[in-house]
Order: C-alpha cells, then sequence, then structure tokens
C-alpha cells in the first residue's frame, strides 16, 4: 500500500487517480472527515483524518505501508517541521520509499514556501531513507482561477507584468510521473525537475489562450493592494498572503523557467501542452455548459 499525506488538495487527488489507474492500493491522509469520503469515492482504499502537524496521526497513517508520497498543505508556515515529522516517522517505520513533493528551485529564498522546501529537501539526503525527489513547475490548473473571467470578460488578470517567464506542468503529467516514481524501480536518490512547457511569458499564454477559443483575450496586470482583497475574502492566512506576495515579486523580476528533457525522459512522450490543456479545460467546460 501506498501512502499519500496531505492529499486532500488538487495536487493528492491527481496522485491518486494516476496510482488508482495502476491498481494499486492507496491510503490518504487528509485533515477532514468529508475529505476523506471523497478520496474514497475517487478510490483511495484507506483514509485516515488527522493533524500534519502531530505524530501520532503519521503513525496511524504509515503503519503497514511501503512507500510515501509527502504533500505537504499549500503554504503552510510549518513546512519545515511537517516535513521533519513525516521523515521521522517514516525512518522509525522503516518506509522502504520516500518521495517528497517539492518545488521547480526550491533554492529560491526570496521565495518562503521554496526555502521550506529546500530544508526539507536537506532533511530527506540526511534521514538514510530511500527517496526520491519531484520539483514541479506551476501548475496549468492555476489558470483556471481566470477561468470565469476569461470567458465572460476576454480578460486573464494575473499580478505580475506580462512579460513575466514561467514554464508550466500539467497535472496529468505531474500525477503520471508521481505513480511511475512510486511502483516502477530504478528511482530512488533521484531528483527529477517536472516541467511540461518553455518559458512562456503572460503576454505569450494570454495569446495562445485567444487562438484556442476563438475569442479576444486581454491580459490585465492586477494590482497586488486588488489580489490580497480578493485572497483575503477567500480566507487565505496572513502567512499565505505574504508568501504568495513575495513569489508576485519573484515572478515579476526573474520568472521561473526549466526545461522538459527529465519530465519528456520519465513519462516516455512529449508532456502536456498549454493548447492541448486550454482545449480540455475551457472548450470541453464551455460544450458541458460550465
Amino acid at each position: 500500500m501506498i501512502l499519500i499525506t496531505g492529499a486532500a488538495g488538487k495536487t493528492g487527488l491527481a496522485v491518486l487517480k494516476a496510482l488508482v489507474r495502476r491498481g494499486i492500493s492507496v491510503r490518504v491522509l487528509v485533515r477532514r472527515h468529508e475529505q476523506a469520503e471523497k478520496l474514497i469515492r475517487e478510490g483511495a482504499a484507506e483514509a485516515v483524518t488527522g493533524d500534519m502537524t502531530a505524530v501520532e496521526s503519521y503513525r496511524q497513517a504509515m503503519d503497514g505501508v511501503r512507500s510515501v508520497y509527502h504533500l505537504c498543505p499549500n503554504m503552510h508556515p510549518g513546512e519545515t517541521e511537517i516535513g521533519r515529522l513525516a521523515i521521522n516517522t517514516a525512518c522509525q517505520y522503516r518506509i522502504g520509499h520516500f518521495v517528497y513533493h517539492s518545488v521547480l528551485h526550491p533554492q529560491t529564498e526570496k521565495m518562503p514556501h521554496h526555502w521550506q522546501k529546500m530544508r526539507v529537501e536537506e532533511d530527506l539526503f540526511e534521514s538514510g531513507l530511500g527517496f526520491t525527489i519531484l520539483q514541479p513547475a506551476p501548475y496549468m490548473q492555476n489558470i483556471l482561477a481566470s477561468r470565469s473571467s476569461i470567458i465572460n470578460e476576454g480578460l486573464f488578470q494575473v499580478p505580475y507584468p506580462g512579460e513575466c517567464r514561467f514554464s508550466l506542468l500539467d497535472l496529468e503529467d505531474l500525477g503520471e510521473a508521481a505513480a511511475i516514481v512510486l511502483t516502477e524501480s530504478g528511482h530512488k536518490g533521484a531528483t527529477y525537475e517536472l516541467v511540461g512547457t518553455p518559458a512562456l511569458s503572460q503576454a505569450e499564454m494570454t495569446a495562445l489562450i485567444g487562438t484556442v477559443l476563438e475569442k479576444d483575450i486581454t491580459f490585465e496586470e492586477i494590482t497586488i493592494e486588488h489580489w490580497q482583497k480578493d485572497a483575503e475574502k477567500a480566507g487565505l492566512g496572513q502567512y499565505a498572503l505574504d508568501t504568495l506576495q513575495k513569489m508576485f515579486l519573484y515572478y515579476a523580476q526573474y520568472g521561473l523557467d526549466g526545461n522538459s528533457f527529465v519530465l519528456r525522459s520519465l513519462i516516455g512522450r512529449e508532456p502536456y501542452s498549454l493548447a492541448g490543456f486550454i482545449k480540455r479545460e475551457f472548450l470541453e467546460y464551455l460544450e458541458n455548459g460550465g
């Protein structure tokens, strides 16, 4: 059995579905009962409801599993401590393979959530566990936050400039790569950057979205203040607000560029394109009455 920690979000769901397609028995660790019920419906064999800051939750979740896919909740202020707790418990239970979900370029200290992941990677190097580290680029799925404004207003709005460039990754590719690493031999000790596209500017993304949708789409850089008001309404905590603002400032100055060679080699095909993602998540959405 394979354990996915922090499995309730879109990343955990993508990894779960990819493993279930391979016929793998999966246990998930989530915080709330309704999340457990949802993932059981999606194919998880077992669900543990617990607190990722509590050792007892890890002991219950790791008992009897052979491999762990460790996901920390997004933008969690205690990611380093949570990672250390997961690693230490995995050592106690002699977990055979610990796969850590990190981030592309964790070395960037200017983005605190990246830097926390780097600290967890360091702990993993020193743990004695058989490990694999996955470092995914930003998800194409993040564009879906603007789907309503793109479709209804013809606006693609983000809080950084149009010339800001970064590479993207489809969660479908992330799930497949994770399943390969977890179920096939030869990946222990590896660190894989998972990148699906060349670096694209926001202006280039906007143009591509418009081409696929056959619709005039305008890029609009919104202010950090505008973004923060919406984020506060959505219930983001102070650490997440501060960290995301630092991320936006980093993106504006440096972008986040990667190379798809590793992912292509790992999954044995071309990664999914942004155009294909837009067709799937926008055109099919509209065809289904979205």
